[in-house]
């Protein structure tokens, strides 16, 4: 009968044990995902951004030599990241393309211009900058016109700063649940001896050295449930980078080891405190109490 107890009460343990590793790692697991997308929300900004070009249409009458030299005082302006000419027999491929067929044979003529694609630093992409951008290139007397998404970056940049702000909103906030769902896993634990801690203590063992062996069993359970929290993370990271990789974000080892510290030194101080406060919690508690 005892024996039959004895290997409940083994597995009740090993339950309690799983569940606080597994709350742990799932909670640092997505506390790392939101802080990669806190550490990256910049830069997916930006890769946003410099997929917006602005178009230059050049005049019939512009010379080859006028469009060479536009195109590289373009590519030698701070505010650009790449500029391509497209003559218009190219535009006219590819407007042939995007609608099914050949418009030219159509209009007889090709009506399309030479243009220069230039795609700008993210930096410099907002309506303001753009627009001096544009008055410049326009004060050119061989450029006819100057075309870009108006709209699509106003509400770009306006969206960006919405959802900066609610990222990091939403990343204390999760972060204060994080806290909350390890110390009910960790408490729950500790919950299960109680009877053991009231025994120590009527038997005159100290706080302290009551304490002592739960807390470094929550680290240890703590720890294990961080290494699985960074296996994930690091699966998510690379399957990201294999996806995205122009965010680069195997190439920034200085931020990915800090936000891998951070998850590390969390998750052990949260063991900490959890177990300490838990344990604490029982220690001031009767004995007539601990039913309850």
């Amino acid at each position: 009968m005892s024996t039959s107890f004895e290997k409940y009460q083994k597995r009740r343990l090993i339950s309690s044990y799983f569940s606080v590793v597994i709350s742990i790692s799932l909670v640092l697991f997505l506390l790392g995902m939101l802080g990669l997308l806190v550490l990256n929300t910049k830069k997916v900004a930006d890769h946003f951004k410099e997929q917006i070009a602005l178009s230059i249409y050049l005049k019939e009458t512009a010379k080859e030599v006028e469009i060479t030299q536009l195109q590289k005082s373009l590519s030698l302006a701070d505010y650009t990241k790449s500029a391509v000419y497209v003559p218009k027999e190219e535009a006219a491929e590819k407007l042939s393309v995007e609608i099914g067929e050949d418009f030219i044979d159509y209009l007889g003529d090709n009506p399309l211009q030479n243009s220069i694609d230039v795609f700008l630093n993210a930096d410099f992409v907002t309506p303001e900058l753009m627009e001096e951008i544009t008055n410049e290139l326009l004060a050119k007397g061989f450029v006819d016109e100057v075309i870009y998404d108006k709209p699509l970056i106003a509400l770009l940049n306006d969206n960006i700063k919405r959802i900066s702000f609610w990222v990091l909103i939403i990343s204390g906030v999760f972060t204060f649940i994080a806290v909350l769902l390890i110390n009910s896993s960790i408490r729950l634990s500790v919950y299960s001896k109680r009877f053991t801690i009231k025994t120590m203590q009527m038997v005159g063992a100290t706080k302290s050295f009551i304490r002592k062996p739960f807390i470094w069993k929550s680290i240890k359970l703590g720890v294990v449930g961080i290494f699985v929290a960074w296996i994930g993370m690091g699966v998510v990271i690379y399957s990201l980078n294999k996806t995205f990789p122009e965010l680069l974000l195997i190439e920034q080892p200085l931020i990915l080891g800090a936000m891998f510290l951070s998850i590390f030194v969390l998750g052990v101080f949260i063991s900490w405190l959890s177990t300490f406060f838990a344990t604490q919690r029982f220690l001031n508690l009767r004995t007539d109490e601990l039913y309850y």
